[in-house]
């Protein structure tokens, strides 16, 4: 049901195509009213979470999801957020920043309304009666609008933050700061848009790979990248992939065999994890269809809870929860939803959501194409780990 739903409005958005695109509508009230919308989802789920965490007081917004050219949005300016190239300039009295519609409503002191809108099809430019297409974004990808769940604007905008940090089919933390994939963040990313039919903006990216490390962490091997790639091979192959062999041999160096049976362990974030690193192994290995004779220590490791969509009973109780809710709040995130709570922060603005802060891999400079009030401080926005974690949290309230 689910594929049929995207590929009913894929051919919608293909009959709009064909035609020539109509003049985008959004009147200033109406603009108004869906970021009132939006405003009430997430008073709502931050009263839930009772956290917030304050980001620097900059409006701004992107445009360019998927293997799209990325566009940066910043007091009436539109620039190519890569190579810094100005692409439109306006002078505006009005500016409306609508983070779930993909969108910006503009007024300029000439009276004119601008909108800027990006859509399953391509980012576009509606002014003075007609609509352009902006180069390089007619790359189509699946926008839905989530309508069953209950926090559907928060989630079209998670979406969005996720989508916009795959760079060339590369899906990374956040393009300004990290220039590679990560498998942990690419894993977390493929997970939300398998659920959202875009998986298949990762397919070159994950058959391309021939290391059974992605090395990113100061060149260390680290050993959750052996279940995170098995995942990810498990999507577009199968077991004869020749990676698999690799990592095979691979998971044989980093086995354990004692009173807790047999395991792997090795390092994830500079520190030994080997409940997070085995579930991550006993996972891929499931996804592919391989033999399993691991088994999940019962010994305390502070990243088990970031693994919480399966072998959940696996958790030795009074573990102490790698939760950095400030720095790194995707850590937070991952273990609240594993222990079915909600106490960890969305950002206090609009937009983004998400963030990391003084990750030791990230260059900071690249913050000052947004603005160097980032960079200063060692932020990065949004961030696509955090983003997954709330994404697939809020996935699970369904039903609630």
């Amino acid at each position: 049901m689910q594929r049929i739903y995207f590929l009913t409005f894929f051919l919608i958005d293909l009959v709009f195509f064909s035609c020539n695109y109509p003049t985008l509508v959004l009147t200033e009230q109406v603009a108004l009213q869906q970021l009132t919308n939006y405003h009430q989802e997430l008073d709502s789920l931050r009263n839930q979470c009772k956290q917030r965490y304050t980001l620097p007081n900059i409006s701004f917004f992107q445009f360019g999801m998927g293997n799209r050219t990325k566009l940066l949005y910043k007091n009436g300016v539109l620039t190519n957020a890569l190579t810094k190239d100005t692409l439109n300039t306006w002078h505006i009295s009005t500016e409306i920043i609508l983070p779930a519609d993909y969108c910006v409503f503009l007024k300029t002191k000439e009276g004119k309304t601008v909108i800027i809108k990006e859509d399953s099809l391509a980012v576009w430019i509606s002014g003075s009666g007609s609509t352009k297409q902006v180069p390089g974004t007619a790359n189509a990808i699946n926008l839905p609008d989530f309508h069953e769940f209950k926090y559907p604007l928060i989630m079209k905008e998670l979406h969005h933050e996720i989508l916009m940090n795959i760079v060339n089919g590369k899906p990374v933390p956040n393009f300004y700061v990290y220039s590679k994939p990560w498998r942990r963040d690419g894993a977390m990313m493929a997970m939300c848009l398998e659920k959202t039919g875009n998986i298949r903006l990762l397919k070159d990216w994950v058959l391309s790979i021939t290391d059974p490390f992605d090395r990113n962490n100061a060149g260390e091997s680290e050993a959750d990248n052996l279940g995170q790639t098995l995942y990810l091979i498990s999507i577009f192959s199968d077991k004869k992939n020749p990676l698999v062999a690799k990592i095979q041999v691979e998971t044989k160096m980093l086995e354990v065999n004692d009173f807790n049976g047999k395991y792997i362990k090795g390092r994830s974030d500079f520190h030994e994890a080997p409940v997070y690193q085995t579930k991550w192994l006993k996972f891929g290995l499931k996804k592919l269809g391989l033999p399993d004779n691991y088994s999940i220590p019962k010994i305390e490791d502070n990243y088990s809870a970031l693994f919480w969509w399966d072998y959940k009973d696996t958790y030795l109780i009074g573990t102490k929860d790698a939760n950095d809710k400030g720095f790194y709040p995707y850590l937070g995130w991952a273990s609240d939803h594993f222990h079915k709570r909600m106490a960890s922060p969305i950002s206090n603005r609009d937009y983004p959501l998400t963030w990391e802060i003084q990750a030791s891999q990230a260059n900071y400079s690249g913050m000052a194409a947004i603005d160097t009030a980032f960079a200063l401080r060692k932020i990065s926005v949004p961030h696509t780990w955090q983003a997954a974690e709330i994404f697939m949290y809020l996935d699970e309230l369904k039903n609630y």
